[in-house]
């Protein structure tokens, strides 16, 4: 792909870097911030230097915040007994859009892959034991993706946690096996979180 700007190209290469993004949609991107005027573009700017200066992650659950404490650790209107363990912030996303889950949430930050280098010290798994051992939990909810490595790691935590009085579930397998939560539907993740099952069925 040529170009009769190097400003251009620069920018072009700098989008393309994004998830999903080639250069051919890198460049329609671009070309669109070109129409917009000077404001519109610093305010687009502005935002994406503000989140990743300031973004903070959530001390408790390891969720994004704006501070210290993330805003569904820090509401009222959470079941703080109940915690729901995901891998990471976009199945916290993609749970919150079902509508269907009132507790709180812990972030692993990935799961346990051997293959891919990925162990547990790698994972917020001690900062969950020690919210279990802190306070007074009552349902521990696993929502983590339905594969091997997702099986893999509820049963390291279960294990470190079957000393602990919780009850510990996991989401329903309308989630089909391999599949990832952020590309379910909000309906079947719905419904998986609603009918969730003690984990004893899947790590006898």
């Amino acid at each position: 792909m040529q170009f009769s700007s190097s400003l251009l190209e620069n920018a072009v290469n700098e989008f393309s870097k994004l998830p999903g993004i080639g250069k051919k949609t890198a460049l329609r991107l671009v070309l669109h911030l070109l129409k917009q005027d000077v404001g519109r573009v610093q305010m687009f700017s502005d935002a994406v230097t503000t989140l990743r200066q300031q973004i903070k992650y959530c001390q408790r659950c390891f969720n994004i915040a704006d501070a210290n404490t993330c805003s569904i650790c820090a509401s009222p209107l959470r079941k703080q007994r109940m915690i729901c363990v995901v891998e990471n912030i976009r199945d916290v996303i993609a749970i919150e859009a079902t509508q269907q889950y009132s507790g709180t949430y812990h972030v692993l930050g990935g799961i346990i892959s051997p293959l891919d280098g990925v162990g547990p010290d790698q994972l917020n798994i001690e900062a969950l034991v020690h919210r279990l051992q802190q306070e007074q939990t009552e349902e521990l909810i696993f929502a983590l993706n339905p594969n091997i490595q997702g099986d893999t790691t509820i049963y390291y935590i279960q294990k470190k946690t079957q000393h602990l009085p919780v009850k510990v579930t996991t989401i329903a397998r309308g989630i089909a096996f391999g599949g990832e939560l952020e590309y379910a539907d909000e309906m079947t993740l719905g419904r998986s979180i609603s009918n969730r099952l003690p984990v004893e069925r899947l790590v006898k």
